[in-house]
């Protein structure tokens, strides 16, 4: 997926009105005007914001009779969970490499202490003797 689109879907799903309104659509397919129902907005406003997530590939309105359905794009979110997961890998590759260089200086710290502590130790018992 390009930035560019990535762009368009993340900056689609920011608005929290169209974010609310693919959840719903999760549901089930919807019309225009049950999409509209729970908001304080006209209908023109309504379809500005299904306008943007049509134009960024979350949501379809098929041709045909009115009233048309509002259908969710779950190819979109395939589109969208394939993006993420390649960072996501990335970000568990680094954090992997980070968990293996603190463990081999924890591992070093703790050999150099137990060498302190075994050279004072030799030091300590040879000053006993005399």
């Amino acid at each position: 997926m390009s930035a560019d689109t990535m762009e368009r879907v993340f900056g689609a799903l920011a608005d929290p009105t169209r974010l609310d309104m693919v959840a719903r659509l999760a549901g089930g397919d919807a019309t225009v005007n049950q999409l509209a129902e729970p908001y304080r907005m006209s209908l023109q406003a309504v379809y500005k914001h299904l306008r943007v997530l049509e134009d960024a590939g979350l949501v379809s309105r098929p041709a045909g009779p009115q009233p048309r359905v509002v259908r969710l794009e779950t190819e979109a979110f395939d589109r969208m969970e394939a993006w993420i997961e390649r960072y996501r890998r990335r970000a568990e590759e680094r954090y992997s490499r980070l968990d293996a260089v603190l463990a081999a200086m924890t591992e070093n710290t703790g050999s150099a202490v137990m060498n302190e502590e075994t050279e004072s130790t030799v030091k300590t018992e040879g000053e006993d003797q005399p």
